[in-house]
């Protein structure tokens, strides 16, 4: 092209005394980076100017090695007749319907300089005649979005949104050769999504030297550099970068355009919060198929709030505290986790919420893909929740992606003791999730310590059973088998129990719950219940906890006659219950006689509540009309007490229960 506007301005210069229009019209054009259509060349020169008028106009402008595709492209200017030197034209340039930017162009028959300007921004190329296949690009505030279509040859669904680029591109395309691109670039304040949103940054600052060649349909990158101030999100990844620069290096391949690219060499070194060395592949649309990477951290205090926050907040554990020093090998391929080999030296965990803590864990993990290896980890302690647990050594044996508890596991707490055995984990295969599987035993925990931890009212008896198995695989834990507490004298029975999304948004747990025999004498004792002679029996059938919140159940609690055990009940028990349940006494001259005694006796108490919605659907030993009996009296004075209302909003009945716990209850006699 530079030759063809030197022909026109010749023409001109060789007839100055007659004014001239000379024009050209080139279908195609062909250089070593671009290819041009439809173009059209005009100079208008009036005779005896100092200078003409220049329009290039070309229907398109296609780059394909720089990713550039131009449409309705059209630049006019006057074109300086120069005394020495260099022909120069500077003007308007329009591709599309875009803005306007200043263009100016020098050309000689040895070299070619052009400027673009728009505001601040400024992009240089120079071609030195004595290297007609090599070209230089300079970059001054240059807008990231310049360089959009750069960017989207390696990434097509990347969308550069903000930030500028400063920095040197040198560009050889050697007719007949592979193109190369070297460039030196500073970046600041750079910005960017992708249009599903996998892939986001802001704030981004760096400094890299980068060469990109091309070989075929081949290319290859090779990136040294520096990254710093940056927050970067990579699928469910999230980084937040000091702003202090962190050195990275990587080489990048993919055997031509849809297809992905492979990472045979990576680095990155952030000092003592994490340095990582291995290579990676992706497929044609970004998504992580093959990894081997080596990871350490002397300080992994500083890796939640760096490198985890994405994943800690998907699993529930926003916050996640972590101390100590930590060292993995991550292998993966076909788009799954194949193998690790974790190290752990005076590492501790410990949930923001309280839920959790390990304290000193320390040894190794590893999980092989192929021929079995051994390895250990241990603690010195922890919580769950209130509750201190001991100390720990688990064994483990691997193979085949699996890894097994080598002998059974037993773990110190409230006086007893948790037994795991046959522990096993399968890292995810064919489209299936993590899963785990273990049997537990639970030992003679003394539910008096559990009672202390938590500050519920002192209560003696122990907790023990057999869970055959429990699995875990998509966020849910299900336990075969059940649980028998031995309290007060009698059994609850913990049966059905399944655990959703144990630390993640909003848990949910499900169980049924069966009461055997419970002495009520000492339960209202605990509970401040005034007093009630007797046994109690029941069930929760479905009871359903969300977020630790019970939203369902399908409950009855009565109370059975046993040979030998006395059955009455105390007047401020009977206020209570009558405050719970929305009943009042009943029974004439008699109800108006009970404020008189202290205790009754009675035949049966039961009451039915079933919870759906935050409504208590309830009942009791029988209809009575549209009331129903909650307890039938036995002897005198005769005793009755009648629930009225069989629809109760459950938070209203929680308070009642609450203020019937801590005596605040006035008996109500009709």
């Amino acid at each position: 092209m530079g030759r063809l506007i030197l022909l026109l301005v010749a023409a001109a210069w060789l007839a100055p005394a007659q004014a001239r229009t000379l024009e050209a019209r080139i279908a195609r054009v062909e250089t070593a980076v671009a290819v041009l259509r439809e173009v059209r060349v005009r100079l208008d020169w009036p005779a005896g100017a100092a200078q003409g008028r220049l329009r290039i106009e070309a229907a398109a402008a296609d780059a394909p090695g720089l990713g550039y595709r131009l449409r309705a492209l059209a630049w006019e200017c006057p074109l300086r007749r120069p005394a020495t030197g260099a022909w120069g034209c500077d003007g308007p340039v329009r591709a599309g319907g875009g803005a306007p930017a200043a263009l100016s162009l020098d050309l000689s028959g040895a070299m070619i300089d052009a400027r673009l300007r728009q505001g601040e921004a400024a992009l240089s190329l120079h071609r030195d005649g004595a290297s007609a296949d090599a070209y230089r690009i300079d970059l001054a505030r240059v807008p990231l979005a310049w360089a959009a279509a750069l960017i989207q040859q390696a990434m097509p669904s990347l969308q550069p949104q903000a930030g500028r680029l400063d920095g040197e591109v040198r560009v050889a395309a050697p007719s007949g050769a592979p193109m190369r691109i070297e460039a030196d670039l500073r970046g600041d304040g750079l910005a960017f999504d992708s249009e599903d949103g996998s892939l986001a940054g802001e704030g981004v600052g760096l400094a890299v030297r980068a060469d990109y060649r091309e070989d075929g349909p081949a290319q290859t990158v090779d990136l040294r550099g520096t990254l710093h101030g940056a927050h970067l999100l990579f699928g469910t990844a999230y980084l937040e970068l000091p702003a202090a620069p962190l050195p990275l290096a990587l080489q990048a391949r993919r055997d031509g355009p849809g297809t992905g690219w492979t990472l045979p060499a990576l680095r990155w070194d952030d000092g003592a919060a994490l340095r990582a060395e291995g290579g990676a592949a992706f497929d044609a649309g970004g998504d992580l198929r093959a990894l081997d990477l080596r990871l350490h951290s002397d300080d992994a205090g500083l890796l939640p709030a760096r490198y985890l926050s994405g994943w800690l907040g998907l699993a529930g554990l926003a916050g996640l505290e972590l101390a100590g020093t930590l060292d993995a090998h991550l292998r993966m391929s076909e788009g799954a986790l194949r193998g690790a080999d974790v190290g752990l030296r005076e590492v501790r965990v410990a949930d923001a919420r309280g839920r959790f803590a390990f304290d000193g864990l320390d040894g190794d993990v590893r999980i092989s893909e192929g021929a079995a290896v051994d390895s250990a980890l241990a603690w010195r302690g922890g919580r769950l929740q209130a509750i201190a647990f001991g100390p720990a050594r688990l064994p483990f044996r691997s193979a085949a992606g699996r890894i097994d508890l080598r002998e059974d596991v037993a773990v110190e707490m409230l006086g007893g003791a948790l037994r795991f055995g046959g522990l096993s984990l399968r890292l995810p295969v064919d489209g299936q999730g993590m899963r785990i599987e273990s049997g537990l035993a639970v030992e003679s925990l003394r539910l008096g310590e559990l009672a202390a931890a938590f500050g519920w009212p002192e209560f003696g008896g122990t907790v023990s059973g057999e869970i055959p198995r429990v699995r875990y695989a998509d966020s849910r834990i299900d336990f075969d088998g059940g649980l028998a507490m031995h309290v007060f004298d009698g059994e609850v029975r913990v049966d059905a129990l399944a655990l959703e999304r144990p630390f993640g948004v909003a848990p949910s747990l499900s169980a049924d719950v069966a009461l055997d025999g419970l002495d009520l004498t000492a339960l209202t004792e605990v509970f401040d219940l005034g007093q009630i002679d007797g046994r109690l029996h029941g069930r929760f059938d479905g009871l359903r906890l969300v977020d630790w919140q019970v939203a369902a159940f399908d409950a009855e609690l009565r109370t059975e006659p046993r040979r030998g055990e006395r059955q009455r009940i105390s007047q401020r028990a009977v206020q209570d219950i009558s405050s719970v349940g929305d009943a009042s006494f009943a029974g004439g001259l008699q109800a108006r006689l009970i404020g008189l005694f202290d205790d009754f006796g009675y035949r049966r108490i039961g009451i039915r509540c079933r919870l759906r919605n935050e409504v208590c659907e309830m009942g009791g030993l029988r209809s009575a009309g549209d009331a129903f009996i909650i307890v039938e009296g036995a002897g005198l004075p005769r005793l009755e007490v009648v629930g009225h209302n069989r629809n109760v909003d459950w938070p209203t009945l929680v308070e009642r229960i609450g203020a019937a716990v801590g005596g605040d209850v006035a008996p109500v006699v009709e």
